[in-house]
């Protein structure tokens, strides 16, 4: 009887059994510190504001010196007015021809000036914000699109630009040495957006009342008026150069240095 012997050759092996054996991470010492969190990636790419910031400073300062014009035409106005009133015969219409003519040009100039600035300040706005989202993508309640929509959208428009700037302004700030929060006042913020609303509602109502003045005592009130919203809207300028330059030094001090400012 033959006897059989076992086949010297090693049986197939399975593509686990290759592989080797399943390793698990091994269990957490206790007492030994957590392993660390690696730090979460930036979203987007910073872009230099500078170049906006500057011709944007130029457009507002500009706009600023028309306006002054303009609230000594609406002075002369009121001036004319005053002595029509007094003397309808002592005033001349030499000078109420120039009166329309001054206050047409300097019009149409306050006109163009308020175009071009909407423009390159939206397009500087829309910046520092993305700015702000790469350097603090949790400090904001909107998308960056609101940089920009939330102008246009009525009575939201009168809050949302403001709590943009605001959050902006915050994500643009650098942390203390330590890493803890490190207040920096907003004030810039607050009182650009304060004055600059007042200059809205008053020129709203400038407005109105221009168009529906017709009796030289109307006319005389209304330059009045006129005068006063040139000058909220010169100090509105004033500050709004404030917030652009400070904002925009902000994050170029951040970009440069990092989120962490200098001991």
């Amino acid at each position: 009887m033959s006897v059989s012997t076992p086949d010297p050759s090693p049986p197939p092996s399975s593509p686990q059994a290759e592989a080797g054996p399943a390793t698990a991470p091994p269990p957490p010492v206790p007492g030994a510190a957590p392993a660390p969190v690696p730090p979460s990636q930036a979203i987007g790419v910073l872009h230099s504001p500078e170049g906006l910031a500057t011709a944007l400073t130029a457009l507002l300062s500009v706009g600023a010196a028309v306006d002054l014009i303009s609230s000594g035409v609406n002075l002369y106005i009121w001036r004319l007015m005053k002595d029509f009133i007094s003397d309808p015969a002592g005033v001349e219409d030499d000078s109420g021809d120039l009166a329309d003519v001054l206050n047409t040009a300097v019009a149409v100039a306050q006109v163009a000036l308020r175009l071009a600035t909407i423009v390159v300040f939206l397009v500087w706005f829309h910046r520092v914000r993305c700015n702000g989202q790469v350097f603090r993508p949790d400090g904001f309640t909107q998308s960056a699109g609101w940089a920009i929509g939330g102008w246009f959208v009525p009575i939201a428009n009168l809050f949302f630009p403001y709590r943009t700037a605001r959050e902006t302004w915050g994500a643009s700030t650098q942390l203390a040495p330590d890493g803890s929060y490190r207040h920096t006042s907003s004030a810039p913020v607050t009182a650009w957006w304060t004055v600059f609303v007042a200059s809205l509602v008053l020129d709203r109502v400038f407005s109105k009342r221009y168009t529906a003045a017709e009796t030289p005592e109307e006319i005389r009130d209304v330059s009045v008026l006129g005068a006063v919203t040139d000058v909220t809207t010169i100090v509105a300028a004033v500050l709004a150069v404030v917030f652009v330059r400070k904002l925009t030094a902000l994050q170029r001090v951040k970009a440069a240095q990092g989120p962490l400012a200098a001991v």
